[in-house]
């Protein structure tokens, strides 16, 4: 009797084994940009950015990414299967910060640990959930608002906001309910969409802070280099939410810059150097205003 329970018990096993293995998918499919990858680790052994604190290796990677072409939706990489994915060929404005974030951390660990692997860990770590994805696509954290609420739970980066004269946010988390035919996985797994309203639902309820297009200026000197910066745009109803999201960057005059994957023709849709920050912020008549979160480790 004990014999058939082991028996059933290594079936069993062999069979979550194999359902786990039938939800990863190859390197080649989660990771491109081997030669940009090497390029990258060569110039970071050269200039030892591992030497750096987090917030400048950050930005020494993201300037390093300068250039890069501008890509949408580079995480829409399967029909049904959710992975921890890097494309160093084509970059929008999330990945390029946590590419910048994610390598920058990569460095902390011995060199023989440089991998692709390895620096999809990190965006694993960052990106999902608890920092574990489990092949569900819900178990990625899709609103910025619910990314810092998550990483400043975990002690991965501090929300500054709050501190630096942030006041509440009216925040409005929809985007994907309401468009998710544009979304490659909710098209294809379309039972998910009551599930996610439901993370809108709590999203909103977050205690999320922004700091006022008008006021941005006067915080800038708070800033330091590395700074992740989310920004806030106008919605229906006085409400407002993430809509982009970039590096800061304070340049050899002290000016507070920001880096970040634009689609604007004038900077030929890559990865730039953008005007002062407050300047960029208060271009658009949409922009609302920002968050700031500073990277901890």
């Amino acid at each position: 009797m004990f014999r058939f329970a082991l028996i059933g018990l290594i079936c069993i096993t062999l069979q979550q084994t194999s359902d786990a293995d039938d939800k990863k998918l190859p390197l080649s499919i989660v990771f491109k940009g081997n030669t940009e990858f090497e390029k990258l680790k060569k110039n970071a052994y050269q200039n030892n950015w591992a030497g750096l604190p987090i917030g400048k290796r950050t930005i020494t990677v993201g300037k390093a990414l300068v250039g890069t072409p501008y890509k949408s939706y580079t995480l829409e990489i399967d029909d049904h299967i959710e992975a921890p994915s890097v494309n160093l060929q084509g970059l929008d404005c999330w990945t390029f910060f946590e590419v910048s974030l994610g390598f920058a951390r990569m460095l902390d660990d011995p060199e023989n640990q440089h991998t692709p692997q390895r620096l999809l860990h990190y965006i694993e770590l960052d990106r999902y959930r608890g920092g574990n994805c489990d092949g569900n696509y819900l178990s990625r954290l899709h609103y910025l608002e619910d990314w810092l609420w998550d990483n400043h739970q975990r002690k991965l980066v501090k929300d500054i906001t709050k501190e630096l004269g942030g006041v509440k946010a009216p925040v409005r988390a929809k985007e994907m309910t309401i468009g998710w035919k544009g979304y490659r996985y909710l098209k294809n797994n379309p039972e998910l969409i009551p599930e996610l309203a439901k993370h809108e639902k709590r999203i909103e309820k977050l205690p999320t802070y922004y700091i006022p297009r008008n006021k941005v200026r006067q915080i800038e000197g708070q800033i330091q280099d590395g700074d992740i910066i989310g920004i806030f745009s106008k919605s229906v109803g006085g409400k407002i939410s993430t809509s982009h999201v970039g590096l800061a960057y304070r340049d050899q005059d002290g000016v507070l810059r920001l880096i970040h994957a634009t689609t604007q023709k004038d900077y030929g849709r890559k990865v730039a150097i953008d005007s002062r920050l407050s300047s960029y912020i208060n271009r658009f008549s949409h922009q609302a205003g920002i968050l700031v979160a500073r990277p901890l480790k």
